[in-house]
């Protein structure tokens, strides 16, 4: 399978679960390509991984910095902060089979990332770092209750697609640094306004970054009738848009919290 999105493209290929799959990105003109296995049930390094990676790699986000990546599935991201020179990685994710597919992934590359597994914060509790990153599971479901088991848990968000995101947002700050930042990519329908509101209720100046539009893919493709019934999508609309957002601390914060509503502007979700 071959896919490609813009600012920064793409390649995604070796679907096969269990089978090496090529993921390349395009960073300042030049690609950077990984080989990531992954078991059945590791979610699949895809667009929202690379719009994420891209602009970690555009700010220079993770040089020389202290990373945690939060559901690292494959460790895509993981890896990528660890090649743009940070000075460590952690990664963590409640799957016992992305822990595995992780590990194995860094140690193929030759990458130095500390994997652990567990709920979000519970395996740093105590430590602290300077940046985080994440792809969490933002898919609206038909139910709240998220699943422990099945494939479904790398996507499904609960029924507003935010029962990760939100958990995310409001304990980031307790493993960040002072002026530490954070990095989320999640789809707009589950709603970008409300996430800039969130961090900056946590202490973030948070701000959107950037918003790259794709057509739906199968899980969206699936759920389509129940979000129009829900009014989270137009009758027909087939196409979601992805966001980058991030959140700054300290001294920082207060210099870019003019940027939180401005960033916003276009866009009601």
């Amino acid at each position: 399978m071959r896919c490609r999105v813009t600012p920064a493209a793409v390649v995604v290929s070796g679907d096969r679960d269990g089978a090496p799959a090529a993921f390349t990105a395009r960073r300042a003109g030049h690609l950077i390509t990984m080989m990531l296995m992954r078991a059945p049930g590791v979610y699949r390094a895809e667009s929202d991984t690379e719009v994420l990676i891209a602009e970690m790699h555009r700010g220079a986000y993770a040089t020389g910095r202290r990373v945690l990546d939060l559901g690292t599935g494959t460790g895509a991201v993981a890896l990528a902060a660890a090649r743009a020179g940070a000075s460590s990685v952690t990664a963590v994710d409640l799957s016992a089979r992305s822990v595995a597919a992780a590990r194995l992934n860094a140690g193929l590359a030759g990458l130095a990332v500390d994997v652990r597994r567990g709920d979000l914060f519970a395996p740093v509790a105590g430590e602290r770092f300077d940046l985080v990153v994440s792809n969490p599971p933002y898919v609206p479901a038909r139910t709240q209750r998220l699943p422990r088991h099945a494939r479904a848990r790398c996507w499904d968000g609960g029924t507003d697609g935010r029962a990760v995101l939100d958990r995310i947002c409001s304990g980031a700050a307790d493993v960040l640094s002072d002026d530490g930042q954070i990095l989320l990519v999640h789809s707009a329908l589950c709603g970008t306004r409300t996430t800039v509101d969130a961090l900056g209720d946590a202490g973030f100046a948070p701000t959107v970054l950037t918003r790259v539009r794709i057509p739906f893919g199968p899980v969206l493709r699936a759920r389509a009738a129940m979000l129009e019934e829900r009014g989270m999508i137009a009758a027909g609309e087939r196409v979601e848009e992805l966001v980058v957002v991030a959140g700054i601390r300290g001294e920082k914060a207060s210099r870019a919290d003019d940027l939180r509503t401005r960033e916003l502007r276009g866009s009601d979700r």
